[in-house]
């Protein structure tokens, strides 16, 4: 599985880039190295099944903004910070920002793959409740918009009879929304119409 991981490190100090990029390899990722942030965004290499591991402090870019910027584009990749004792509460508002994970100056090799490993781990999560919602949203999106609105009492709670009264049709009328629906939504009963719902609303992972 490592080996079809790539692992970006971005850092402008040579040696930390060389050590990093050897401890990786030898952990049997596949692994790409830039000297700065902006060299890495320049290039636009694809991010699926990546893992970014990155200075907080570098000219140009710093670890911080990256990640902002990645945020901005859309994209969930995992960012790791490397960070000095003095840019712990950097750090802490990177992880607001949507950083995965910082580590602390100096660190011990296993503290790295362990924040991968996590990362990686975290990253499959998501990817699959993602997967979920995405095809939730694309059958919300096939319903018509009274069935959107018989879908929307049925979650609230509403018998088909208090539905009919608010939407002013006949209670049968609601009955043959409330079929159609179940099948444009692949859902066999209403607690599963309610958890999809929910998984819809909930907002985008990064």
């Amino acid at each position: 599985m490592s080996g079809s991981i790539q692992i970006h490190v971005i850092d402008d100090d040579d040696s930390v880039r060389e050590s990093l990029s050897f401890l990786l390899e030898c952990a049997e990722f596949s692994v790409r190295a830039w000297p700065s942030a902006d060299a890495f965004l320049n290039t636009q290499p694809p991010l699926e099944g990546c893992v970014i591991i990155t200075d907080i402090r570098m000219p140009g870019l710093n670890g911080v903004e990256l990640t902002a910027q990645l945020r901005q584009t859309g994209s969930s990749v995992p960012v790791i910070v490397i960070t000095g004792h003095a840019d712990v509460p950097l750090a802490i508002n990177a992880m607001k920002a949507g950083v995965a994970d910082f580590i602390e100056k100096p660190f011990e090799d296993s503290a790295i793959l362990s924040a991968v490993r996590d990362a990686l781990a975290r990253q499959d999560a998501r990817g699959s409740l993602e997967i979920e919602r995405e095809t939730i949203l694309s059958r919300l999106a096939s319903l018509s918009q009274r069935e959107r609105e018989v879908l929307d009492g049925l979650v609230d709670g509403q018998a088909n009879k208090a539905i009919a009264y608010d939407l002013q049709i006949s209670a049968r009328t609601v009955e043959v929304y409330r079929a159609n629906l179940m099948t444009k939504m692949n859902a066999q009963t209403l607690s599963d119409l309610v958890k999809m719902v929910m998984i819809a609303k909930l907002a985008p992972l990064s």
